[in-house]
Formats: C-alpha cells, sequence, structure tokens
C-alpha cells in the first residue's frame, strides 16, 4: 500500500492548513495517509522530529512518500540524510521550505546538521519544490537554491504567501496531483 507522511511545520499540528483536506483526499485515493503531530511544535529539535519520523514510518520503499510544508521540508531532508545507503522513497514533495535557516536561530539545530545533498538525491527519483513568489517567511529564492540543490522540479504559485490557511490554502489540489503523477 502506498504510504504518505505529511510533516507540519514549526507551531502547526495535524489539523493546521491543508493537512486534513489532503490526508482525506489521498485515502479516498486508497492511500494510508499520515499527519504526524511531530513533538514540540513551538519548540522544535531536529533530532527529536527526525527519530519521532523514523519510528512511526518504519521501513521505507518506492510505496512511501513524503510531503513537508515549511519547517517539515527541511525536517524530511534531514529525515533523508540519515536514510542507509540504497534505500529509496517514491516521492518527495517539499512546500514553502529551505535548506538553509530563513532567520530564525530557535531553528537552527534543523540546519546545522551536516547534509550530504549527493546522497539525498539519490533517495528519491521525484522531488518537487513548491513556493510561492511572495512568501514572508521563506523566501522564493531560498527555495530555488534547495530546488537547484535537488535537481527538484519546482514549481511557482503566484501571490500564496506561505501556502498555509492564512492565505486562504484550506486545500491544495496541486500538492494531490503532484503525488497521483506517475
Amino acid at each position: 500500500m502506498k504510504r504518505v507522511f505529511i510533516i507540519h511545520g514549526w507551531e502547526a499540528d495535524p489539523e493546521s492548513n491543508w493537512f486534513p483536506w489532503l490526508k482525506k483526499e489521498l485515502e479516498k485515493k486508497g492511500f494510508a495517509a499520515v499527519v504526524p503531530a511531530m513533538p514540540n511544535s513551538a519548540h522544535p529539535d531536529c533530532a527529536e522530529w527526525v527519530a519521532y519520523l523514523k519510528k512511526i514510518v518504519g521501513r521505507v520503499d518506492k510505496d512511501t512518500f513524503f510531503i513537508g510544508h515549511s519547517l517539515g521540508a527541511i525536517t524530511i531532508l534531514n529525515y533523508l540524510n540519515d536514510l542507509a545507503a540504497g534505500e529509496k522513497v517514491g516521492k518527495a514533495i517539499l512546500i514553502s521550505g529551505s535548506n538553509k535557516n530563513p532567520g530564525f536561530p530557535k531553528l537552527a539545530s534543523f540546519f546545522s546538521v551536516p547534509m550530504d545533498i549527493a546522497k539525498i538525491r539519490q533517495t528519491s527519483d521525484s522531488f518537487t519544490v513548491i513556493h510561492s513568489d511572495d512568501d514572508p517567511v521563506v523566501p522564493i529564492e531560498m527555495g530555488k537554491e534547495m530546488s537547484d540543490a535537488l535537481q527538484a522540479e519546482f514549481i511557482t504559485v503566484h501571490e500564496g504567501g506561505h501556502l498555509n490557511t492564512g492565505n486562504g490554502f484550506f486545500e491544495f489540489p496541486l500538492v494531490l496531483e503532484k503525488i497521483l503523477e506517475q
């Protein structure tokens, strides 16, 4: 069975943003969709988040997919960086995120782990980065840099802000479409 893990960001939870909508839509399509409540969302720690993700995901394969919003994107990259050689996932969709700290000292642990981008690129044949051209939290240039490093498909959403409910994103059909693509 295809499994999708939707990882929220800083100060968010499984009921935030478009996550409940996407989970429901994926389940209608036969996916097992999980939106875990990442630990200590108000005071996140990378090691804690990655360890928790490892625990809930278990073994990965080509039918394991990841979607990360904001801090969830770098969490996924840190998780993939820790996979054993030869382990691969189906897809990683990174939304409103960056592989460099956009200026939040409280989130330093997520960006201080040495990342082997070449190794991360080998963990999946499909990386997609989705970013808004007016994101006030993570500038689009940072999303483009991450996309370039991953050799990912880059999709720009016009005037979408941080692509969350504060900008009207209660549903996100583009993300569903990208997961369903073969």
